[in-house]
């Protein structure tokens, strides 16, 4: 190890102090709710750090190219979003803030060899399955905990038997030079699409896309809100951060298998997220099952696999997370006053918290694809990039989905504005959380009239 490699890994050291720091502030319950304020700075002077375009360290295993400094940037204002809207979650401030802190830190790496993303996949998994079961008195959140933990064990299981077999074509597991073998043309096809179909089992289980997604519904349900809002964008931009590098970039002799079968994926998950989403009473599951239709629309791009679908696919995770968590921030300020997460008990809402009830009809509508918002400029990008690339079948199928996913987003938005509130109190509103409203909400607004800032940030880490 030199200089250059810990230069590299500063921003995930400056992570780790500031976890800890986080940790030995709780030791002083007065002071505890300081930890959240401490956690935010550490996630602010990392991005500080980040390495330069082309770095790499640990003899090239990590590498530094466009697509990790959009990945690793969107997971430390994911992080900083949801840490936001964890400062005015009650549940969580009484299991624990200190350790709670800890724990989101440290799952925010870049890898370039096929062992260091394995190891970082089961990093994030652990911490995450941690994560899911820390509201103790929660028999749900313990249950969701552990449906995450025995689905997890299995998928990345069968990811390192994948890995395994690369290993065993190649005789190496560093993706640049798996990438000159395939260029020379001297393995067996057979052996690695069947390696390559079982790596996809854990990324397809990360990025909860279909048939991988069962966990999601009752993990996302029992979660503490805030955590279900960093599953729903976090692990899931990790996934695909990973397809698009292995699947797109690194394996192009695979393209043509990976074109058929992505199609099948993205309009199997779309459409069975959507149409499980209709009948949903809660809205942590029908988020949940939104979410896996939002995988679906994201997969169009990877299938795709043009420049042009790469931007789309970027764009979109970036703007899905603005809206994600957008909505379960404006959940968690309604569920903290309803004491209710079923839709039926959002009845009314506007009348009490018209500004909440704003924030989540944009967010929804946002999700939904409505102009002149975000989520609209996002799906147009997967759509065009999608027909450009004479897919229009699959482009046909994501835009009737769309129309279904707008019944059962327009359905919380009617209970909230028609309907007759219940005789509740509003609880006090959290300052952070508020903050994290007005950011989504105005990322969501600004972005979709002006998204250019975005584009050329993109188009210049691409190129």
């Amino acid at each position: 190890m030199n200089i250059q490699d810990l230069r590299f890994i500063l921003p995930e050291i400056i992570l780790t102090v500031t976890a800890l720091g986080a940790m030995v502030w709780g030791a002083f319950p007065r002071y505890k709710k300081g930890a959240g304020i401490l956690a935010l700075l550490g996630i602010l002077i990392s991005a500080c750090f980040l390495p330069q375009i082309g770095a790499t360290a640990f003899f090239g295993m990590l590498v530094n190219d466009g697509f990790a400094v959009f990945f690793r940037t969107v997971l430390l204002f994911i992080v900083g979003l949801v840490i936001l809207l964890s400062l005015g979650y009650r549940e969580i401030e009484d299991d624990g803030l200190a350790e709670y802190y800890f724990f989101l830190l440290i799952v925010t790496v870049s890898a370039n060899n096929l062992m260091m993303i394995y190891i970082a996949i089961e990093a994030i998994s652990i911490v995450s399955y941690v994560l899911v079961g820390y509201s103790r008195r929660d028999l749900l959140s313990s249950e969701g905990g552990v449906k995450y933990f025995l689905f997890g064990a299995l998928s990345t299981g069968v990811m390192l038997y994948g890995v395994s077999l690369i290993y065993g074509l190649f005789g190496s597991l560093d993706l640049n030079v798996i990438s000159q073998i395939l260029a020379a043309g001297s393995v067996n096809q057979l052996a690695l699409t069947i390696a390559l179909l079982l790596t996809l089992v854990g990324l397809g289980f990360k990025a909860s896309v279909a048939p991988f997604h069962m966990w999601t519904p009752d993990v996302y349900q029992g979660a503490p809100t805030p955590i279900t809002g960093f599953l729903s964008v976090g692990p899931k931009a990790v996934g695909f951060a990973l397809l698009l590098r292995l699947f797109v970039l690194n394996f192009p002799s695979f393209q043509g298998q990976w074109t058929t079968l992505a199609v099948a994926i993205a309009m199997a998950t779309m459409t069975l997220g959507n149409v499980m989403a209709i009948g949903q009473s809660n809205v942590k599951r029908l988020l949940a099952f939104s979410s896996i239709a939002q995988a679906g629309y994201i997969l169009i791009g990877l299938a795709v696999g043009t420049v042009a679908g790469m931007n789309a696919v970027l764009f979109y995770v970036f703007i899905y997370a603005l809206m994600n968590l957008g909505a379960f921030g404006a959940v968690i300020m309604i569920s903290n006053s309803v004491k209710s997460d079923s839709i039926e008990d959002f009845a009314g809402y506007y009348k009490k918290d018209p500004l909440t009830a704003i924030v989540l009809t944009v967010s929804l509508l946002s999700l939904a694809g409505i102009p002149p918002l975000a989520g609209f400029l996002a799906k147009f990008f997967l759509l065009s990039a999608a027909v450009e690339a004479h897919l229009t079948t699959l482009a046909i199928v994501a835009a009737l989905n769309s129309v279904v996913a707008l019944y059962y987003y327009v359905r919380i938005v009617k209970f909230m504005f028609l309907h007759e509130p219940a005789e509740t109190t509003l609880a006090p509103k959290s300052l952070a959380v508020q903050l994290a409203l007005l950011v989504t909400v105005l990322g969501n607004v600004i972005l979709g009239l002006w998204p250019h800032p975005v584009l050329n940030w993109l188009t210049n880490l691409i190129s």
